[in-house]
């Protein structure tokens, strides 16, 4: 029987249980803990999961903490524990003046957390300033060490997401002492457009922290998981025939087509503010849905799979969730938790 509250350990703060909860504060204990088989979850911050419904399983919340710090001839190293706060640290560096890390100010969540997520902002992502993971695997008690190449990072992507079943403890970051701020940010770029000295790293950071505070609700407040979507990303041949159709459509080329700002293909529907029962989208940020108060998991997903079939129906895009969508039985897909809550 689950009986371990999880509403104020994820920042959506949906009414969830799990059965059983263990707060890892050491490596030492961590070793001691593993392996294990039955089902289990690795939270972190609770900033990017979502809750709907209640857990069967254990919960290993890393709460593991410290900070190591050196250098060589070209770059700042650091060893940063996964249970450290992801925004502490980063403004640790920016008023040391180490730059690298200015841009994902203010992203919630815990170190560890940021390798699975690939976490990104303002043109800066986690792969671009990781140097190596060290985690564990919960399966075999064995403990891994991984390349930036291992980690096999992509957009919001990498190999612990897919392979869920890794505790890490442990991440280094390399930052170059060669630092150039990353600007190419529409706000950024006008800012510092204004300045009448070069930005140092902890400047971005505040500006960072003044954009994101604009435009995104602060959970504290406001339960939310940040940006609940994925940026699309389609062929350049359906880019220039919805370039053709909407022509102040925002895009931008990657690799492998051209990204869409899944944002802006919501508020162009008008859904911001569109609500079911205690779930809302943001009013100012359409890539935010929040919970009103009394927010169930089912409004959620009720709200989310409108917002993914209007999209889809009007551009021909598939929105597909960033948050990591946690049932009974551990990670779930989208669609097998509409169809569970909604018995469909």
């Amino acid at each position: 029987m689950s009986s371990i509250p999880l509403q104020h350990l994820n920042t959506f703060q949906l009414n969830a249980h799990a059965n059983e909860l263990i707060a890892v504060t050491s490596v030492n204990q961590l070793e001691q803990l593993l392996p294990l088989t039955h089902p289990f979850l690795v939270l972190g911050g609770g900033s990017n999961m979502l809750f709907t419904e209640n857990y069967q399983g254990r919960i290993l919340a890393n709460n593991i903490a410290g900070i190591k710090q050196w250098e060589d001839d070209n770059s700042h190293y650091f060893q940063v524990a996964g249970g450290e706060n992801w925004h502490d640290f980063v403004m640790h560096c920016a008023e040391l003046n180490i730059g690298g890390l200015e841009n994902l100010a203010l992203i919630p969540g815990s170190v560890g957390a940021a390798p699975v997520q690939n976490i990104g902002a303002y043109g800066v992502e986690f792969s671009q300033v990781c140097h190596e993971v060290i985690g564990y695997d919960i399966h075999t008690g064995l403990r891994h060490i991984f390349t930036n190449n291992d980690c096999q990072f992509a957009y919001r992507e990498s190999v612990f997401k897919q392979q869920r079943h890794f505790f890490i403890t442990q991440v280094t970051f390399k930052l170059t002492k060669q630092w150039q701020p990353q600007l190419s940010y529409g706000e950024l770029k006008a800012w510092s457009a204004e300045l009448n000295e070069a930005p140092t790293s902890q400047s971005v950071a505040n500006k960072v922290i003044d954009v994101r505070n604009a435009k995104l609700p602060n959970p504290e407040i406001l339960p939310n998981v940040g940006s609940f979507f994925k940026n699309p990303v389609v062929t350049t041949q359906h880019a220039k025939q919805l370039q053709h159709d909407y022509d102040n459509m925002p895009q931008y080329i990657v690799a492998d087509g051209v990204k869409l700002a899944a944002g802006w293909l919501i508020d162009h529907l008008g859904l911001k503010g569109k609500s079911i029962g205690g779930a809302g989208v943001h009013t100012h940020q359409a890539l935010v849905l929040v919970n009103n108060g009394k927010a169930t998991s089912s409004d959620v997903i009720n709200l989310a799979h409108l917002i993914i079939e209007s999209v889809n129906q009007t551009f021909g895009v598939v929105l597909e969730p960033e948050v990591n969508l946690v049932d009974r039985d551990g990670y779930s897909k989208f669609e097998t938790c509409h169809k569970r809550l909604t018995n469909v």
